[in-house]
């Protein structure tokens, strides 16, 4: 085994390609493929790591769209010269022609195994979590104030159809000749009524979630309460939904005076990494109303999942239906069978274009009363100045997805009449699955509801989809590995245990010499490093035959073989709490995580005697937190 200083952008790609010349060298031989190494050295020389994190992908854009729209392959504005007498380009040529004709209309059928090969070079460095400018983030702060501003105008409109509603709710004939907007937002309001008929929102577990808040709160702190304003305590009194017990309101109501008033704490905004166009924006919940907004989200999911109505439409916790519906859709029809496929749609800031007049104009008023009462009023921008918020709940509150994704569903629920059609819309989220025959409808009834539809990523037309993460071409799976974890030369848990999974990604698809590549350089920083034939609960290879061997043992006291292994030992702090904080975590985060059946049994077996020591062998401990930044590595024998 070569030794190898580390792991290098270059050196990876390079691999890959060898490996695509090795399974497909029947037209693209070992000298096609240095010629195109050589091709990404030297603009990797000129351009940087942007050749690999934004050109490459543009390219890979470009097809996709061609692919999936019907429309001419357009090479302009990505960076590649076309070949002699086509449109597509000269960089892997070989695969393009397999796939796109010279005109660059895609061939019925296409090569299925050029087009996952394309994708996985075009896209390997897409997601990779490169630092960001300061322009890339100034241009995500603009696009969330531009949208604020636009949704006044969305606004205007849903008033207007909410006027033509009550306009035509007693006259029969206005009611027949009403815009269909507006029969679509009354049928869309009639079917959430009856979803959430014997639904009651009061009726709630809360718990904080696992992300940040707006006051910077640690974990530990979270159920110590510093403002509850007194709108959220209208419709959820602090006494049943702030403390513990009924001893805690004796012991501590005179500090109600100082937590529950009419003060505020505003959201706060926070960029997270996305891809390499730029970050991702989310909202840090205050407190509170996190707390309530957690319940109100496991409440919601419970009935969506179940009702007969929703059930089978509408997923939180499930993508399978959705990536099902993207294989089914990318199926080649036959000319009798034209328009019977399915499309899917790709909604563009979906969850900031989800305006609260539109939730009042189509959610049950009574069930808006309790959805308003958790929301955020404002949000603090990263300059210090406070944005007032149009949109029902930025990305990052627990009611954005659900509250989404149920806006987007009654709305083309509405839409359609017939019951196959109802039948065959899947909502996960911001993707959705829809027949192929009524794709376009369904894209203008949402965009008059102020959503913003991205028609560059709508699959549509032509053997290409894509939904919750499957890429689909003609039935097969052509979803890429894309890399976000930046190898770094020091070692590191979270590089650590990334590069192992990509590298038994990679074996799984084939690209051994990539395999190996990557695992002489894990070997250099990490070894020992177990196989999958060592069983062990710690990150694995997939093979280990030609590397070093692991050291094994064999444990006489406990009368079993042992491996010497890396592993990751999660980072903990414990933390203790007054006793009433500590006590509401433990009803919260324990025995609410459990099913009710299970929670006598589960406090009966909570604490057994070991000698003279008290063990706790329950793995929750109120005084026990985990961090959510990646443990530290060890090694142990297992």
């Amino acid at each position: 085994m070569d030794p190898i200083k580390s792991l290098d952008e270059f050196s990876l790609i390079a691999n890959v390609l060898r490996d695509v010349s090795l399974t497909h060298r029947s037209w693209f031989s070992t000298a096609s493929c240095e010629q195109t190494i050589n091709k990404v050295q030297s603009r990797l020389d000129s351009e940087g790591r942007g050749f690999l994190t934004k050109t490459l992908p543009s390219l890979g854009k470009a097809l996709d769209k061609a692919l999936s729209s019907g429309q001419s392959f357009d090479l302009t504005n990505t960076g590649f010269q076309p070949s002699e007498g086509r449109v597509t380009p000269i960089f892997l040529g070989e695969f393009f022609e397999r796939v796109l004709s010279a005109s660059g209309s895609p061939l019925i059928p296409g090569c299925a195994s050029s087009v996952c090969v394309l994708r996985q070079i075009l896209y390997l460095f897409y997601k990779y979590e490169l630092p960001y400018t300061s322009d890339q983030e100034q241009a995500v702060l603009t696009q969330f104030e531009r949208t604020e501003t636009e949704l006044i105008e969305t606004d205007t409109y849903l008033h207007n159809v909410q006027v033509w509603m009550q306009w035509s709710v007693d006259s029969p004939v206005r009611r027949r000749n009403c815009p269909r907007m507006v029969k679509i937002a009354r049928a869309a309001r009639a079917t959430l009524r009856e979803l959430f008929r014997h639904f009651d929102l009061s009726d709630i577990s809360p718990s904080h979630g696992p992300g940040a808040v707006s006051t910077g709160e640690k974990p530990w702190e979270k159920y110590k309460w510093r403002n509850v304003p007194t709108r959220l305590t209208d419709m959820y009194p602090f006494d049943a939904f702030f403390c513990a017990s009924v001893g805690q309101v004796c012991d501590e109501h005179r500090k109600w005076s100082s937590i529950n008033d009419e003060s505020e704490v505003p959201a706060r905004v926070c960029l997270v990494p996305k891809d390499s166009r730029g970050p991702r924006l989310i909202s840090c919940e205050p407190p509170a109303l996190q707390w309530i907004q957690q319940g109100q989200r496991k409440a919601i999911y419970s009935l969506v999942e179940k009702h007969p109505l929703t059930k089978w439409n509408v997923f939180f916790t499930d993508q399978v239906p959705n990536q099902c519906g993207a294989l089914l859709g990318s199926q080649i029809l036959s000319a009798t069978t034209i328009g019977e496929g399915y499309a899917t749609l790709d909604l563009k800031e979906a969850s900031d274009r989800v305006s609260l007049e539109l939730v009042r104009l189509l959610f049950p008023s009574d069930l808006c009363r309790f959805l308003e009462a958790s929301r955020s009023l404002s949000t603090k921008l990263p300059c210090g100045r406070i944005l007032n918020l149009r949109k029902f709940a930025p990305m990052g509150s627990a009611l954005c997805f659900p509250i989404m994704a149920l806006t987007i569903w009654s709305l083309l629920h509405a839409s359609f009449s017939d019951t196959d059609t109802r039948e065959s819309i899947l909502v996960y989220g911001d993707d959705v699955v829809v027949p192929l025959r009524v794709a376009e409808d369904a894209i203008a009834v949402l965009e008059a509801f102020g959503l913003k539809v991205n028609r560059d990523k709508c699959c549509t037309k032509g053997p290409f989809r894509e939904s919750c993460g499957m890429d689909a071409y003609q039935g097969v799976c052509v979803t890429p590995l894309k890399l976000k974890t930046v190898w770094t030369c020091l070692p590191s848990a979270d590089s650590y245990e990334s590069w192992i999974a990509y590298a038994n990604s990679f074996y799984r698809r084939g690209y051994f010499t990539t395999y190996k590549y990557i695992v002489r350089a894990l070997y250099q920083l990490y070894w020992p490093i177990a196989g999958k034939e060592h069983h062990v609960g710690a990150p694995s290879l997939i093979d280990v035959s030609d590397q070093q061997d692991v050291p094994i043992r064999s444990n006489k006291r406990l009368q079993r073989r042992e491996v010497l292994v890396t592993y990751i030992r999660p980072l903990t702090r414990r933390k203790v709490l007054s006793g009433w904080s500590m006590l509401l975590r433990f009803f919260t985060a324990s025995l609410a995580a459990t099913d009710p059946d299970e929670r006598l049994k589960r406090l009966r077996i909570l604490w057994t005697k070991d000698g003279d020591q008290d063990i706790c062998r329950d793995p929750f401990s109120v005084s026990l937190y985990t961090e959510r930044r990646s443990g530290m590595l060890g090694r142990c024998w297992l």
